[in-house]
């Protein structure tokens, strides 16, 4: 079966090597992973996968192959649950998906109140109440273009408008070893030297100039050192689909924690609204009101957004659109009162630029900062300082 498992990735153009291969049967033979589903995938990635870029088309590739498994030869166990569940699912054609009609965001919360008031039980893969699987708008597990999920896991598809569960982020972390100093090299450009502080760094002109005037007798001098004197703020867009993007941000977040000493940051979710927050542990109860925020940092901060804006388009242009709470005011006014605010402002989106086409949140998000997106690359990040500093 795993032969076949190699042959698959082959024929789906991604590079993996017979050695590769031999090192997967290897890991297995050595009971490195156990008998789910989850830990055969991390295995079988971090064994055949090179490039990070080749994730997407590795996910995709081994949701084919996996889809409907029934047994594994050689495994002398239960199937595991999480491929039971799995298997649980539909599977559905383009064709299929295409029928699904979207409901529309006044008719999704009004069905869906009903579908509250009016299911006594359970459901499993229908097309109407609240279950998993199936192509309800209701529920998880499943799929339909434009619904609400509650609770389970996301199903991968990224088509929820909204979310009931209680979700957990974690902080990014400041102290993370970067694999590359590319990162401040580019960030090194968003810099304005001024000379501040105690006299502590050798005037090696005045030096020369004060001794010579001294008649040879060393006059040293001393003057106080030069530090970067912008002042940055960003807002990081934390959970969810950046979730898988928290490697490259956690390095952008240290790179900037070293180069500018005028820093404050702050997180949102998908999309600015009211409030933000600094600690993801104590989100619920320490909040920031935006409103506070604009008023303490004055316009000489430079404004740095990160994020994928990949999301539900309501969430931007929707008033109570936020997959969290009812926001009063849509998330379009909100980030264009901080643009307002902040008048050098760029967006980092860590999604690579070549999707950004298919996803309509992206362009509603580009048209709001007015084209100032770039991509979170070595290359955008140059592109985003030599913006900030005009």
């Amino acid at each position: 079966m795993l032969i076949d498992f190699f042959l698959h990735l082959k024929s789906r153009k991604l590079p993996v090597s017979t050695k590769e291969f031999l090192t997967l049967l290897e890991a297995m033979r050595e009971r490195v992973a156990g008998h789910s589903i989850d830990e055969f995938y991390y295995l079988s990635r971090a064994c055949l996968v090179k490039d990070e870029t080749k994730y997407d088309k590795f996910d995709q590739a081994f949701g084919e192959y996996f889809k409907g498994v029934e047994a594994i030869p050689g495994l002398e166990t239960d199937i595991p649950e999480e491929w039971l569940r799995a298997m649980m699912r539909k599977h559905l054609t383009p064709e299929e998906k295409a029928k699904l009609e979207k409901l529309g965001w006044d008719k999704l919360m009004e069905q869906f109140q009903k579908r509250m008031e009016e299911q006594k039980g359970r459901h499993q893969g229908g097309s109407k109440w609240i279950g998993t699987g199936g192509t309800s708008p209701y529920g998880n597990s499943g799929y339909h273009p434009e619904g609400i999920r509650v609770g389970g896991e996301s199903a991968g598809n990224r088509t929820a408008v909204k979310v009931w569960a209680e979700r957990e982020y974690r902080n990014l972390d400041d102290t993370v070893e970067l694999g590359t100093r590319n990162i401040k090299v580019a960030l090194r450009r968003l810099r304005k030297f001024a000379r501040e502080g105690a006299e502590e760094e050798l005037d090696l002109d005045g030096t020369i100039e004060g001794t010579a005037r001294n008649a040879g007798w060393l006059d040293l001098r001393m003057r106080p050192e030069r530090h970067n004197k912008v002042k940055v703020l960003m807002f990081y867009d934390i959970g969810g689909s950046m979730d898988d993007h928290i490697k490259v941000c956690e390095e952008m977040f240290s790179a900037c924690k070293t180069e500018f000493k005028h820093l404050e940051h702050f997180y949102f979710h998908n999309c600015v609204y009211d409030y933000v927050w600094r600690d993801n542990r104590r989100r619920h109860g320490e909040r920031f009101p935006l409103w506070d925020v604009m008023h303490k940092y004055g316009r000489d901060y430079k404004l740095i957004l990160v994020g994928d804006a990949t999301m539900s388009p309501y969430e931007i242009l929707q008033p109570g659109g936020s997959v969290e709470y009812n926001n009063e005011e849509a998330g379009a006014v909100w980030l264009g009162r901080l643009l307002d605010a902040y008048p050098s402002a760029v967006w980092l989106n860590p999604e690579p630029e070549r999707f950004w086409e298919y996803r309509h949140s992206i362009d509603i998000i580009r048209r709001i900062v007015g084209n100032r997106m770039f991509p979170l690359t070595i290359e955008g990040l140059e592109r985003a300082m030599r913006q900030l500093n005009k």
